[in-house]
Order: structure tokens, then C-alpha cells, then sequence
């Protein structure tokens, strides 16, 4: 009678945890599910084609992926394929996404920037062809804290592969960001309006815009998260990435604190780095205290005659660096950079590879 009993609840209790899946298998069935969704529901979709236009205000606790990972759907066109208002624990794996005239995903705090969003993951998503001129992201997060974007690839992006805006305690990783022509691709990824915390790490940028990397940049003073931060960016780690051409690798934008360890930089097409300062509100920090070490720099003389670019208003003599391995293919006597400040233990015209 015990075993039966307990039979009975396993069956019965099993049936409670999958009664909030919902498959979805064509546009219809998407747009009267997505008029009442609850919080903790699982919204499993079927491959094939959808529209973009998809919006979501305040569902917590939602999952959206593909039915078949292996064949995941399709969201094409719209403004945004999917905008995501004040969503917490949001999860969204294995979808497809290209063709948006302004952003593949767009997730936000609904204008509460006291008030994050919190615990978004994205997965093994390909978004592409978004812009392709312009301000257009593949992936906008503004106001997002304990953020997780992984195993993603983003190909043809207008402004930023990755935007994000006053987000905190995140984590980009072994994501791709290839550029692709006639897109205009600013940056792979950028981290600005009072951005901290954040680490980018295991990802591979190949013509990866004007700045692969622009840790910082430049955001309206009403923007910033939280409001009255005096930084573009703080505690921003990057390592273990390669990047692979653009004008330079990696671009530092009124950032205090950040580290640069372990990359391999391939071929710059200008620079190898820039030091700028884009904000200049009173009481603002200048770029500064950036720690670029063991990384491998390989770079043609012929086309990189400065290695850092530095702008006024810095303060690029806190930028340490160490243990770098830097190579001038072309002219491997001509290695050693000229930097803001002294190297220790650099290694200047042996191929790091």
C-alpha cells in the first residue's frame, strides 16, 4: 500500500512540474502564449520561423528555448526580435535571431535604475545581420546585475555585438563576435554607464568593429547605474580572449580599475591599445589603474606605428604593465613598444605562438 501511495505522488507530482511547460509550434500559437504567461513558465519553441516584435514586461522566472536544440527557431526582422522589461531569472537558450533594424534582444529595468534586474542567462544563441548601420546591438542590457551570457555567437552588428549599461556582477564567456562588411560594428563588447564587476573572458573576436573591447565608453549622465556613478566602467576584467584585427584590440574609456591578463592579440590594424577619456563631467575619474599582463601580441610594423593611443584627460601612467610577449611579425627588432609607463619582465621579439 506504501509503494502504491508513494507511486500515486511521484505520477502525480511529476505531472505538477512539467503542467507550466508550453510548446509552441507556429507564430500564432507564439502571440496568444505570450498574452499570459506566468511567472516559472517553461516556453518551449518549435523550429521553424517567427517574427521579431516579441515584448515581455515583468514575467519572472521564464525560460524560453528551442524544442529541438539541434534545430532551434528562427525570430526574423521586427525592431527587436524580443524586448525583455523587468524580467528577473530570465533564461533564453538556442534561438536564432537575425535581421533587426534596431536590436537582436533588448533586456531592461523598465527605467527603475535603482531597482536591477537580476539572475538573466542567455545561451547558445546566434544572432546576425542586425543594423547594419548605426547604433544596433545584437544584444542590449541596461540595468542588469549577476548577468551570464555564454556560448554565444553574434555575426554583423551595427553598434555593439554586447551593450551593456550600468550592469554589475556579470559574466561574458566563449562567446564569438566576427564582423562582417557593410555592418559598421563599433565594439564586441562594451561596458559604460557605471558598469563594475563584470568579467569577459574565453571569447574570440575576429574583426570585431573599431573597438573589439571598449571597456567604458560614453554614456549620458542620466543613464548611468547606479545614478550619480563617476565612472564609466569599474573592476572590469577581460582575459583569456583572442581578438583578431580591427583598428586596435582593445579600447580603455574612462574605466577606473580593470585587468587585461591572458589575451592573444592578432594583427591590430592601427593600435594595440587605446587610453581615452570620452566623459569629462566635473568629479569624473579618468581612465586609469589598468593592469595589462601575460598576454601574447603579435602586430605587423607596417601597420602599427603607435602602439597605445592615449588621449588628454588620463591618467595613463597608472596603467602597470607586465610579463607581456610582443612581436613585430615584419620587423621582430623593432618589438618593444613605447608605453605610458615601465614594463616589468616584458619579452620584445619572439613569436609568442
Amino acid at each position: 500500500m506504501t509503494k502504491c501511495i508513494v507511486f500515486v505522488f511521484s505520477i502525480l507530482f511529476c505531472s505538477f512540474a512539467q503542467s507550466n511547460d508550453i510548446v509552441v509550434r507556429d507564430s500564432d500559437s507564439l502571440r496568444l502564449n505570450l498574452r499570459d504567461l506566468k511567472p516559472g513558465t517553461t516556453l518551449k519553441i518549435a523550429s521553424g520561423d517567427y517574427p521579431g516584435g516579441n515584448h515581455l514586461v515583468g514575467v519572472s522566472k521564464l525560460t524560453i528555448e528551442a524544442l529541438d536544440p539541434k534545430n532551434p527557431p528562427h525570430f526574423k526582422g521586427g525592431i527587436n526580435a524580443w524586448q525583455f522589461s523587468r524580467c528577473d531569472d530570465l533564461k533564453l537558450r538556442h534561438l536564432r535571431i537575425s535581421g533587426q533594424s534596431s536590436n537582436g534582444l533588448n533586456l531592461d529595468d523598465g527605467g527603475l535604475y535603482d531597482q536591477p534586474v537580476t539572475g538573466v542567462c542567455l545561451e547558445n544563441l546566434e544572432i546576425s545581420d542586425i543594423g547594419p548601420r548605426g547604433n544596433h546591438d545584437g544584444i542590449k542590457c541596461s540595468g542588469l546585475d549577476k548577468l551570464t551570457i555564454r556560448d554565444c555567437t553574434i555575426s554583423g552588428w551595427g553598434g555593439q555585438g554586447i551593450d551593456m549599461v550600468g550592469c554589475h556582477e556579470s559574466l561574458v564567456t566563449n562567446c564569438r563576435f566576427i564582423g562582417k562588411p557593410g555592418f559598421t560594428a563599433t565594439a564586441g563588447v562594451q561596458t559604460k554607464g557605471g558598469c563594475s564587476d563584470i568579467t569577459i573572458e574565453k571569447c574570440h573576436f575576429t574583426d570585431g568593429g573599431q573597438r573589439p573591447l571598449n571597456v567604458g565608453g560614453s554614456t549620458g549622465l542620466n543613464l548611468f547605474r547606479p545614478s550619480g556613478a563617476r565612472y564609466e566602467a569599474k573592476r572590469i576584467v577581460v582575459r583569456d580572449n583572442i581578438i583578431e584585427r580591427s583598428p586596435c584590440a582593445v579600447a580603455f574609456v574612462g574605466v577606473d580599475e580593470a585587468e587585461f591578463v591572458g589575451n592573444t592579440i592578432l594583427y591590430p590594424e592601427k593600435w594595440i591599445f587605446r587610453v581615452l577619456q570620452e566623459t569629462t563631467a566635473d568629479g569624473f575619474a579618468p581612465c586609469r589603474n589598468v593592469l595589462v599582463k601575460d598576454n601574447k601580441i603579435v602586430f605587423l610594423r607596417a601597420q602599427v606605428q603607435t602602439e597605445i593611443n592615449v588621449s588628454g584627460g588620463t591618467e595613463s601612467e597608472s596603467f602597470q604593465f607586465e610579463r607581456n610577449r610582443w612581436f613585430a611579425e615584419d620587423r621582430p627588432q623593432a618589438s618593444k613598444p613605447q608605453l605610458p609607463s615601465n614594463e616589468k619582465y616584458g619579452i620584445y621579439g619572439v613569436d609568442p605562438r
